[in-house]
């Protein structure tokens, strides 16, 4: 899987993110080297990213993105028919865009690595309804065709235990055919099960051509989600902002 470097502006087309849904506790998973969280975080966003490669050797994620980044250039560029450049314009700017992403991400971990959480799903470090909103982009569907049905129903399931109020997740194609996961409909009606309703919802944004819909769980008056999950009672990692309106701290 590719290190992902997608900016703010980005994001808030992918999962129409209006300014109210900023207002809360937002999580990105995984994060990657994507820039939301810096960006979000610079425009006063409680926002928190989190990404199995947050681990050792984080500090040289941005840096590996930029490397993947500039060297998928020709490739997108000999490739351009096969995207969509309503939002990018060109391959060029697509680039740019991308390398811009990465350098924010960089510098963003550096200066306040508290808000970059090493793990992984199927099983967050969070406490149950710990953010507002969950962001989830470019890991479920997208990779369908090598991560199976229980996986993704496994870290559907704990995307929604952390949430308080909604998860969104883009796309809900397979990156290697343009065609929705298969599965998509089945894993709904076992989310339908547990009091987590959902909806498909059309969105601003298409670089994959059909890929400009997302997934929106309705997390607020779910039932009783599978018992005996790890990071259900977890201490929450991320020092530097908690719910509940107590104060920021450093980093």
């Amino acid at each position: 899987m590719l290190v992902s470097a997608r900016s703010f502006d980005e994001y808030r087309a992918m999962f129409a993110l209006t300014d109210d849904d900023l207002t809360g506790r937002v999580l990105d998973c995984p994060g990657g080297a994507a820039s939301f969280t810096a960006e979000a975080g610079a425009r006063g966003v409680d926002a928190v990213a989190v990404d199995p490669q947050y681990g050792p050797g984080r500090a040289g994620l941005g840096t590996l993105a930029q490397r993947e980044i500039a060297h998928k250039h020709a490739d997108v560029a000999a490739g351009a028919g096969a995207y969509v450049w309503s939002w990018f314009g060109d391959p060029e700017r697509y680039t740019r865009a991308r390398l811009a992403s990465a350098r924010a991400f960089t510098a963003d971990i550096a200066a306040r690595p508290g808000r970059y959480v090493a793990g992984a799903l199927p099983r967050l470090p969070f406490p149950d309804r710990s953010f507002d909103l969950v962001l989830s982009s470019h890991l479920l569907f997208s990779y369908g065709a090598g991560l199976g049905e229980d996986f993704h129903l496994s870290s559907l399931v704990d995307l929604v235990r952390v949430a308080a109020r909604e998860v969104r997740l883009f796309p809900v194609l397979l990156h290697t055919s343009d065609l929705r996961y298969p599965g998509l409909d089945r894993l709904r009606r076992r989310l339908e099960g547990l009091g987590v309703p959902s909806r498909i919802e059309r969105v601003g944004y298409e670089f994959q051509p059909g890929g400009d819909e997302a997934l929106v769980l309705d997390c607020a008056g779910r039932g009783p989600l599978p018992t005996g999950r790890p990071g259900a009672t977890a201490h929450d990692p991320v020092k530097w902002r908690h719910r509940g309106g107590r104060g920021a701290a450093p980093g």
